[in-house]
């Protein structure tokens, strides 16, 4: 009953990083033209910037970790 229980729970490791690795490459192959003009790339990088300082200091005040 249980022959292969073991063999199908170390597989699962590797299905998720391979589904993963997929969701990124599909998301981002897109933006790879975009980032052979100096222009865009700049404004990408400050696009993906501002918004990770927009996060973090949002869930900082909704955490209550620093006083805003």
């Amino acid at each position: 009953m249980f022959d292969g229980f073991w063999d199908n729970v170390f597989r699962y490791p590797r299905y998720f990083i391979t589904v993963l690795l997929g969701v990124f490459l599909n998301t981002f192959a897109p933006l790879v033209p975009l980032l052979k003009r100096p222009i865009t790339l700049i404004a990408l990088l400050g696009l993906f910037l501002s918004s990770l300082v927009f996060v973090t200091l949002t869930l900082r005040a909704m955490l209550g970790l620093s006083t805003i």
